[in-house]
C-alpha cells in the first residue's frame, strides 16, 4: 500500500512539475508579445498621424510624403531590382570595414589590456587618434586611396575601430582584483586565468563596444558612400535628393534604420545567451 501511496505521490510531483513548466513558458510567451506590442505601438501611432496629416494636406507631399506613397516607392525599387543591388553594395561594404577595424580593435584591446607596457607605448596614441572626427578624414582618405573600395572600406573600419578598443580594454581592466586572489587560492595558470577569469569578467564591456562599433559602421557608411561613390543606398539616397525625390530618401534612411536596428538586436541576442550568469538590474 506505501509502495502505491508513493507511486501516485511521484505521479503528482510530476503532473505540478508539468504544470508549472508548461505554466512558465506560457508566461514567457505572453511576457515576449507584451514587449513586441509595447516597442510597436509608438512608431504605430506616428505614422498614423503622419498619414492622416499628409492626406488631409496639413504637410506638404514633397517635404514629406505619406508613408503609404514611402512604401509604394519601395515597393517600386525592389521590382525593378534597384534597391536589392544598391543594398548588396552597402551591406557588403559595412560588413567588411566592420569585421576588419572589430578584429583590429579586439586584437589591440586585448594587448593593451593584458601589458602595461603595451599601453603606455600604444594607448596615448590610440586616445589620440579616438579623437579625430571620421568625417574629417575623408579628405586624407580619398588622396591616399582615392574614390574606390579601399578608402570606404577603411572609413568605416576606422570608425567601427575605436567604440570597441576603448571597451575592450576597459572591460579587461575593470575585473575584480578579489578574483585573482581567489585564482591563487585554486591555483590557475596563466592561461587559465584569461580564459576562465579575465575575458568572462570582460564580456560585458566587450558585447556593449561590439554594439556601439556596429552603429559608428553604419553611420560611417551613409559618409563613406557620399564620397564619390556611384553605387549603393548611400549613393541612392543623394542622386533622389538631386531629382527631389523625397520618398526615395525615406526608403534609403528607413533602410539603414531597420537593418542598423537588426544588427544591434542579433548582438543582444548574443548577450542574453553569453551572459546568462550576470544577475543584473532589469528596470
Amino acid at each position: 500500500m506505501s509502495n502505491k501511496s508513493a507511486t501516485i505521490t511521484t505521479g503528482y510531483e510530476k503532473e505540478n512539475k508539468l504544470t508549472k513548466a508548461l505554466s512558465l513558458k506560457k508566461n514567457k510567451r505572453t511576457n515576449n508579445f507584451g514587449v513586441i506590442a509595447r516597442g510597436l505601438g509608438f512608431p504605430i501611432l506616428v505614422l498614423v498621424v503622419w498619414e492622416l496629416a499628409g492626406y488631409f494636406g496639413w504637410i506638404s507631399e514633397t517635404l514629406l510624403p505619406r508613408p503609404s506613397v514611402i512604401l509604394a516607392e519601395f515597393i517600386r525599387l525592389i521590382q525593378s531590382g534597384n534597391l536589392t543591388y544598391h543594398f548588396q553594395v552597402s551591406l557588403l561594404r559595412a560588413a567588411a570595414g566592420f569585421f576588419l577595424g572589430s578584429a583590429l580593435a579586439l586584437t589591440l584591446g586585448l594587448l593593451v589590456g593584458f601589458s602595461r607596457k603595451t599601453e603606455e607605448t600604444i594607448d596615448p596614441t590610440m586616445q589620440m587618434l579616438r579623437t579625430i572626427p571620421t568625417l574629417a578624414v575623408i579628405p586624407l582618405f580619398i588622396l591616399w586611396f582615392g574614390f574606390g573600395e579601399i578608402s570606404k572600406i577603411l572609413l568605416i573600419a576606422k570608425a567601427a575601430f575605436f567604440p570597441l578598443y576603448v571597451n575592450t580594454f576597459l572591460g579587461i581592466r575593470s575585473v575584480d582584483s578579489k578574483l585573482f586572489d581567489v585564482a591563487k587560492v585554486l591555483e590557475f595558470s596563466k592561461w587559465k586565468q584569461i580564459t576562465k577569469l579575465i575575458l568572462p569578467a570582460a564580456l560585458p564591456n566587450i558585447l556593449l563596444g561590439l554594439r556601439l562599433a556596429l552603429g559608428a559602421a553604419w553611420l560611417a557608411l551613409v559618409a563613406a558612400e557620399l564620397m564619390g561613390s556611384s553605387e549603393g543606398i548611400g549613393y541612392l539616397i543623394m542622386d533622389a535628393r538631386q531629382f527631389s525625390q523625397t520618398s526615395v530618401v525615406f526608403v534609403g534612411i528607413i533602410i539603414f534604420a531597420v537593418f542598423g536596428k537588426l544588427s544591434d538586436s542579433l548582438v543582444k541576442l548574443f548577450e542574453k545567451r553569453l551572459l546568462k550568469w550576470r544577475d543584473s538590474f532589469q528596470g
